[in-house]
């Protein structure tokens, strides 16, 4: 069964990475989004994954090993997308010239994509740490935890404004819409690898268990922190109040939609 389970976890990482294609279909009947929605829209995923991080990632590491073991799993989490963070801000590529790069410039591409959204995928993983169970959701033949699916979805949905962003750049420098779409689906692609990898480590490594939940936790909250509740006050800097309402909406809409995982 562990290879039937591995595939449903790498679909699951697939699904979040097409969900950063959605954010391009926009641009195929608009020139622009509107930046009201488009802060409101940073601000639902925002909510979402805070939840999903405290309800269920810090919930389940408390469970599986105790404060101390999910305070260094925070630690790492936290410490990796920093480190992300530090080479893409001394990385610069011009997405025109995704095409025709080297095969060096390619394996830059795929090193910065990869500290990007690694965490990410990770946090699929991790969750899917208990399959299967028996009163998990039915799916492919396995029995899929409430938490994966929960996981899964949020970062799904936190993926569609991300690809926004992505495509936003392609559309002023004049890439053709599908190429929009297809960059920014790559943009996403190490999703399901670390998905894979991190579900590999946890089931193996049982006794990790608890630092994997809060690795993912703290990548998940500090990558809302560090990158999309400051995108969206940077794109609500032109709208009245600052955009602070349509912030505040989105974040709390996210919250109140993963609620019933506190309940599970």
């Amino acid at each position: 069964m562990v290879v039937g389970e591995l595939t449903v976890v790498v679909l699951a990482g697939l699904v979040t990475a097409l969900a950063t294609g959605l954010g391009a279909l926009p641009f195929f009947f608009v020139d622009d989004v509107n930046d009201r929605l488009n802060v409101a829209l940073w601000g639902f995923a925002s909510g979402i994954m805070l939840s999903a991080s405290v309800f269920g990632l810090v919930t389940e590491g408390l469970a599986a090993g105790g404060p101390a073991v999910l305070a260094l799993g925070l630690a790492v989490g936290i410490a990796l997308v920093v480190a992300s963070d530090r080479v893409l801000s001394t990385t610069e590529i011009n997405p025109r010239q995704y095409e025709e790069a080297s095969f060096k410039k390619l394996v830059l591409i795929l090193g910065v994509l990869t500290v990007h959204s690694f965490p990410e995928g990770v946090a699929i993983g991790v969750s899917f740490a208990d399959l299967p169970l028996d009163e998990g959701i039915e799916a492919l033949g396995v029995s899929i935890p409430v938490l994966a699916v929960f996981i899964t979805g949020a970062i799904a949905i936190q993926n569609v404004p991300e690809g926004i962003a992505v495509a936003i750049p392609l559309q002023g420098l004049g890439v053709p819409r599908w190429r929009m779409v297809w960059w920014a689906v790559f943009s996403s692609l190490p999703q399901p690898v670390g998905a894979a990898l991190a579900y590999l480590f946890v089931q193996t490594a049982r006794d990790f268990l608890a630092v994997g939940f809060g690795f993912a936790a703290g990548a998940m909250i500090y990558l809302v922190a560090s990158e999309l509740i400051p995108e969206a006050r940077s794109i609500g800097r032109g709208l009245p109040r600052d955009g602070i309402p349509e912030l505040v909406v989105g974040l709390l809409c996210g919250m109140i939609l993963m609620l019933p995982l506190s309940f599970v």
